[in-house]
């Protein structure tokens, strides 16, 4: 028996799981909140680090994992001094930066071939692109570039000279192709104007090294993948995160691209693939339609309940932000088929959460007609608690659904990548089998015979009126 530690530095704190290698039991757990610096301050995920770990927390442990907050960028002059802050994931000024990129190289379906996603707003290259056109003495000082996990673990290891990532952390760049596995320096010279070094992509349980103390660090990755390895996902499964967007992967056994731009093609942390699509509608259409009829989620899923399927006829098209999937970016979102009698409140409601589902729905079939396969779908999120969407996504998705129970997933999928190359490096594991711990502890819904017929009539409607108000949007 061994001991390790998946941490996961997200927006705003620090989690620590300690856990047993053979069982994955959960042994010990530690947290903190980043403290109030400069905003961007790499320091601060240290400091937390550090606070997240007192109290022995880390006691006896003998290999950590890192999992973090997905699309930052630090960037670093020739001697490793960062040139600014960090920007992050959710920096809101790179929307002009990504279209600049996407008509450089030429539209949606060249970058889609060349790196299996088009830029978007919160990826590394359109912030570099940004830089360039922004700062540009800072930009000339850039002589590498790291993201949150890779600075991490930069950090634990004492600053080597060699700096690393993963393949999963890699693929959100928009200058890594998870189809080649290769880097396009080419790319990073199209944003940012020269080159720059760029970290080695390590392969899932290879290590990144080891600490001065000895300590084994694995090669960590972006907290999408570390979730799904926490979750233990596998081909066959798909996973829709509810937050005020959406997004809906899948493990696949190969990369996907998709010349209108839909699919972003992430790797995973096991060698496998996670093609991605995003919604920029999920939860707000729900928080949006509770303030409309002066109530809150819980509330608003009790009145959809007192509804039927199909909504007595409203069918709400959910683009309340323009939308993603499908792209239709300065659309807005409508609301049908008002009648007397179903103009009511609880009609509303229910009409709110089968349009929000069927928008997912949307999205999960660009990755079925791909060849996805879709057996069973995993429900994240607060939101996925509320019984409304429990009742209704398993028809619409024509899947059982998975809701797990609450748990820091992404940390647990770093303690579980930091078991796994302490296996390898002791000989009693495979650097093609990952360590079997068991499955997340969950609720399954179904929807069977009749109840699946009326969801799919429902899901039907919508499509219907999705056409009729924007002709061809997936073709």
């Amino acid at each position: 028996m061994g001991i390790v530690a998946g941490l996961d530095s997200s927006t705003e704190s620090t989690r620590i799981i300690v856990c047993d290698t053979d069982t994955g039991a959960v042994l010990r757990q530690g947290y903190a909140p980043h403290p109030q610096t400069s905003p961007g301050d790499p320091q601060a995920w240290l400091m937390s680090l550090g606070d997240a770990a007192g109290g022995g927390v880390l006691e006896g442990v003998q290999a950590i994992g890192v999992s973090a907050q997905q699309h930052g960028l630090i960037a670093l002059d020739a001697g490793g001094v960062l040139v600014r802050p960090a920007m992050l994931g959710n920096d809101k000024r790179m929307q002009p930066s990504a279209a600049d990129l996407t008509e450089a190289l030429g539209g949606r379906a060249a970058w889609s071939q060349a790196v299996g996603s088009v830029p978007q707003p919160g990826q590394l290259l359109p912030k570099l692109r940004w830089l360039a056109r922004n700062e540009p003495e800072s930009a000339k000082r850039v002589a590498a570039v790291l993201q949150p996990h890779d600075w991490l673990v930069w950090q634990l290891l004492g600053r080597p000279v060699r700096r690393t990532t993963d393949r999963g952390d890699a693929s959100g760049t928009g200058c890594w192709s998870a189809a080649t596995g290769s880097w396009r320096p080419d790319l990073v010279e199209l944003a940012l104007g020269h080159q720059v070094a760029l970290p080695d992509v390590l392969a899932p349980a290879e290590p990144a090294g080891h600490t001065p103390e000895g300590l084994l660090i694995s090669a960590g990755t972006g907290e999408t993948m570390a979730a799904a390895f926490g979750l233990g996902v596998g081909p066959g499964d798909a996973v829709i995160s509810l937050g005020a967007s959406g997004s809906v992967f899948a493990v696949h056994h190969e990369a996907l691209d998709d010349p209108t731009g839909s699919i972003t093609s992430f790797a995973d942390a096991t060698g496998m693939h996670l093609p991605v699509v995003h919604t920029l509608n999920a939860v707000r259409v729900l928080r949006g339609t509770a303030s409309l009829l002066g109530t809150d989620l819980a509330g608003l899923s009790d009145l959809a309940l007192r509804s039927s399927p199909g909504s007595y006829g409203l069918v709400l098209l959910p683009y309340l932000e323009g939308e993603r999937t499908p792209y239709l970016p300065h659309t807005a979102g409508s609301l049908t088929g008002l009648r007397r009698e179903s103009m009511k409140p609880e009609h509303l409601a229910r009409a709110a959460f089968e349009g929000m589902l069927c928008g997912l729905t949307d999205a999960l079939d660009v990755l079925r007609t791909r060849g996805v396969a879709v057996r069973r779908v995993f429900l994240l999120g607060a939101a996925a608690e509320l019984p409304a969407v429990q009742a209704i996504a398993p028809a619409l998705f024509g899947a059982p659904v998975v809701v797990p129970q609450p748990a820091d997933y992404a940390a647990l999928g770093a303690a579980r990548q930091a078991a796994w190359a302490l296996g390898v490096q002791h000989g009693t594991l495979s650097p093609q089998q990952p360590p079997l711990w068991p499955a997340a502890a969950s609720q399954v819904f179904e929807a069977l015979g009749e109840d699946l017929a009326v969801g799919q009539a429902v899901r039907q409607q919508y499509v219907t009126v999705r056409e009729q108000s924007h002709p061809g949007a997936f073709q």
